[in-house]
């Protein structure tokens, strides 16, 4: 009980961050022994106290130029003052380094399912990053362990298998590639982030080589462990595997057995939060405790086969009780579960078992391992690939009445398990929060989103019945963050592609959009016959069997209760920014216009309408959005899809067109993705 209590207060300190209500937690412990309220009472003020006493040492330069001199590690500058993030292209090597550039805060998510740098690096206890401009000086370091240890790992081995290899022992994953996304896609991404496999495998290979020393090897164990998280950093997710690991450890040395689960899972969270609250925010560490609370909460209480079948059903309950509680954390941040994951763990996990210690064994050896280590691990990277073009459960973002929904109805089912609950109550409560997960999603939304892509146009379009029209798309550079936020939007094809022109700031990402989503129609404007970016655009759309259709002035579309207008081009326009596709979307009275990169000159042909919203031609450039086109439409809302640029987008002129007019101006340099509602 005491050690549930130091856990769950250190957790109810930490999530005051979040809001000060969670002290309101603290009243639970009205229900435990005093002894034990007592100390859950105690985790709770000595976390709350550690934020309240930590200082942001950044806090007075943010936005400020300034001159940093540390040691850089793995993208993180370990100054005097403090640690931050260090932004440079190309990525530094690690060294000691005197910087000069910017200091910003983390910037935060900038479209759906785009990388959050800010909850990262809180995580992390980083509340800064050097926007770095300029080396002042550089050295290397005097003596880098990792890297002659990488070395001798690498030694000998293919680069493929070097890559798995170093990400399994050392934890770098920088050199994966796609053997990142292989192992996502078959359900083995876990198995690539340091944490309680690899210590699990680690512990136990260093207790069997150290068999000699007896009860010794337990503390000398605890200490390899501790150096081998020197070596690879202090990642929440491996740091909590250590202290358990070191609990488990100092059991045996002391004669007193196995360790519970649950208590030690406690323990370690207490003293993990207690040694950075701001663990709470880190994925991996969610994902971690979420795993280990699901395989001793479920694991205990499955019933026990004979032979060979309790291996199989072992190895599979293992990966259905840790998926249990993370299961939508997965979904919100992945948006990808691949249903052969049980089966992947089972054919996998053993030969990483002894690909692991493999590895450690090459670190001492070099070269001499490389022959068996090469073997094994291509032989997990044809498996990892195989398993990886298996079936998939997509889905998007989860919202956070979702997330309590989901436990909500697993908690339930938890009771029935222990046998506080009868079956079929327990199946009824769950069934109860299910049906309630459906019924909010009713009435079905219908939503434009304006997508970051940097300097381009990417315009989804959301209508009742799942039906989504996506306008452009973007560069072609920028179509891994435009896949990423279509996935998290729960987007797994596309009614209506609309290329509105043949720019590559439009439709540069839209072949590659075409490889990975099916699409029921491509709208285009007029051919442009030896472009390039219009070829490569028509080209995808046959050899995946797209149907194409040709818009101009005068077409018109209707499809789940919405309609598309088209006011142009007319069909005989030269310049390529004048074929722009441009039409009126209208849904329930709500009408939306859009104009690609048409120019003024366009402008006054089309017939005039009144808009609510107007997409802001050629990303807000002078030579679009006249007065003619404001008066003639006159729109409440102006959005204009723009990045860095070169070119001045948009223009001051525009801005202040638009503010005299009264518009409201939504751009997505300022905002990221932006969301207007249609109904």
């Amino acid at each position: 009980m005491i050690p549930l209590a130091l856990g769950s207060g250190a957790l109810l300190g930490a999530l005051s961050q979040l809001t000060p209500l969670a002290f309101l937690g603290l009243l639970g412990g009205l229900w435990i022994p005093q002894a034990a309220r007592w100390l859950g009472l105690l985790a709770y003020l000595l976390v709350v106290l550690h934020l309240g006493l930590a200082k942001d040492p950044w806090a007075s330069l943010i936005g400020q130029w300034v001159r940093l001199e540390g040691t850089l590690r793995g993208g993180f500058l370990y100054t005097p003052q403090g640690r931050v993030y260090v932004r440079y292209f190309p990525r530094l090597q690690d060294g000691i380094y005197v910087l000069e550039g910017h200091l910003l805060r983390p910037a935060g998510k900038r479209n759906p399912g785009g990388f959050d740098q800010q909850t990262w690096l809180r995580g992390l206890g980083v509340t800064a990053v050097l926007q770095a401009r300029e080396v002042v000086h550089f050295e290397p370091l005097p003596h880098n362990p990792r890297q002659s240890l990488k070395g001798r790992l690498e030694a000998g081995l293919s680069p493929p298998v070097a890559a798995l290899v170093a990400a399994l022992t050392l934890g770098e994953r920088r050199d994966l590639g796609e053997t990142y996304g292989e192992f996502q896609r078959a359900g083995l991404a876990h198995a690539l982030a340091l944490s309680g496999l690899h210590v699990g495998i680690l512990t136990g290979f260093f207790v069997l080589l150290l068999y000699r020393f007896g009860a010794w090897r337990y503390l000398i164990t605890i200490v390899l462990l501790l150096l081998y998280l020197w070596l690879v950093g202090p990642q929440p997710s491996l740091v909590r595997a250590v202290i358990m690991a070191a609990m488990v450890l100092l059991g045996l040395f002391m004669g007193r057995g196995r360790v519970a689960v649950l208590p030690a899972l406690a323990l370690a969270l207490f003293i993990q939060l207690l040694l950075e609250p701001r663990t709470i925010f880190s994925r991996s560490a969610q994902l971690s405790y979420l795993a280990v609370l699901g395989m001793a909460l479920v694991l205990p209480r499955l019933p026990r086969l004979a032979g060979w079948k309790q291996w199989v059903w072992a190895s599979v309950g293992v990966t259905l009780a840790a998926q249990i509680l993370i299961l939508p954390l997965l979904l919100h941040h992945f948006h990808l579960l691949p249903l052969l994951s049980p089966l992947a763990n089972l054919l996998v996990l053993p030969l990483l078992s002894l690909l692991v210690p493999l590895g450690f064994l090459k670190l001492l050896l070099g070269g001499l391992l490389a022959g068996p280590t090469e073997v094994l691990g291509l032989l997990v990277l044809w498996l990892a690939g195989w398993l990886s073009h298996g079936p998939m459960l997509r889905w998007g973002e989860i919202t956070p009445l979702g997330f309590t929904l989901y436990y909500l109805g697993i908690f339930p089912l938890l009771l029935g398990l222990y046998g506080y609950l009868r079956w079929p109550r327990a199946a009824g409560l769950a069934a109860t929060a299910m049906l309630a997960s459906i019924l909010s999603q009713y009435p079905p939304r219908a939503e434009l989103w304006q997508l970051d892509v940097g300097q381009g146009d990417a315009i989804l379009v959301r209508l009742p019945g799942r039906v989504e029209i996506l306008v452009d798309g973007g560069r072609d550079w920028a179509y891994p963050r435009l896949e990423r936020a279509l996935r998290a939007l729960g987007v797994d094809d596309l009614d209506l592609l609309i290329a509105t022109h043949p720019d590559g700031d439009h439709v540069g990402a839209l072949p590659q959009l075409i490889e990975n989503f099916p699409v029921g129609t491509l709208v285009s404007g007029p051919r442009v016959r030896g472009n390039p970016l219009d070829d490569a655009l028509h080209r995808a759309a046959r050899s995946h069997g797209v149907r194409v259709l040709f818009a101009r002035s005068g077409t018109q579309l209707a499809l789940a209760g919405a309609s598309l207008r088209f006011l142009g081009p007319q069909g005989h326009e030269t310049e390529d920014n004048e074929r722009s596709l441009v039409f009126v979307l209208e849904f329930k009275g709500r009408k939306v216009l859009f104009t690609g990169d048409a120019p003024a000159s366009a402008e006054a042909r089309w017939r005039p309408e009144a808009v609510d919203v107007l997409k802001v031609g050629h990303h807000g450039s002078e030579t679009s959005t006249s007065v003619h086109l404001l008066q003639s439409f006159q729109p409440q809302v102006a959005l204009i899809g723009v990045g860095n640029n070169p070119y001045g987008h948009p223009s001051g002129v525009v801005l202040q067109r638009l503010s005299q007019y009264g518009l409201q101006i939504r751009r997505t340099d300022l905002e990221g993705a932006i969301r207007i509602p249609l109904r």
